[in-house]
């Protein structure tokens, strides 16, 4: 797991789309009891256009331990904003979602290093570029956006959602009640994913398959 550090906003043009809407404070919540959570993956419904490693779910899992409430997933859990700077980019070409013990699981993978991101509740998410505003089943809308983009130097796309409606399919989640595709632009990605309330969440940047990187996005089934 690669430790994210540095801490600062990310360009203006991205920060001000919306207006956070969570209450900025960290919550420190108390540690897992020791028993080993078993995901069951949602395969993305959206065909990236680029070739990736065989993978394997379970690659995706950071050993849990929890058994009970979802608000003992650990202190890394807040409701404030999460933003990292940008220093390595890689075009977006996977995302998928899983179904842990005590969070709902949001993965994005790259072919490369990619670092940097803002994650947010946010009043309402809109499409990049355009502005307009996206639909979002759910009472809480998270956005995820990240610095890298979903097409290559040549413009030539490597992620487009089969339907951007729904990108993964969610269906049966305890936290996430829709993921949709805001746009790719200017280098930035963003998603919006529509959360059952304002739940804690957490953001993970994370090492493989093989030389790629996934940012992940946790959504703590309870407070």
């Amino acid at each position: 797991m690669e430790k994210v550090t540095a801490m600062r906003a990310l360009p203006r043009r991205v920060l001000v789309r919306s207006a956070v809407v969570a209450a900025g404070c960290l919550m420190a919540l108390p540690a897992c009891a020791a028993a080993t959570a078993t995901p069951t993956a949602s395969p993305s419904t959206a065909a990236a256009t680029s070739a990736t490693p065989a993978f394997t779910p379970a690659a995706d899992l950071v050993p849990l331990a929890a058994a009970g409430s979802a608000s003992s997933c650990g202190a890394s859990f807040t409701l404030a904003a999460k933003t990292h700077t940008s220093t390595k980019s890689r075009p977006l070409v996977d995302v998928r979602a899983g179904k842990h013990t005590c969070y709902d699981r949001l993965v994005l993978e790259f072919p490369g290093p990619v670092n940097g991101y803002t994650i947010r509740y946010v009043g309402r998410v809109h499409e990049d570029g355009s502005g307009k505003p996206v639909p979002l089943a759910g009472t809480a809308a998270l956005q995820v956006t990240v610095v890298a983009p979903a097409y290559d130097s040549h413009g030539k796309p490597t992620y487009t959602p089969a339907d951007p409606a729904h990108v993964v399919d969610v269906k049966g989640f305890r936290s996430f009640r829709q993921v949709a595709w805001a746009g790719s632009f200017e280098g930035y990605t963003t998603l919006g994913v529509g959360v059952r309330r304002t739940l804690p969440f957490r953001v993970l940047v994370l090492a493989g398959p093989g030389r790629h990187t996934r940012i992940v996005v946790d959504v703590a089934h309870d407070r």
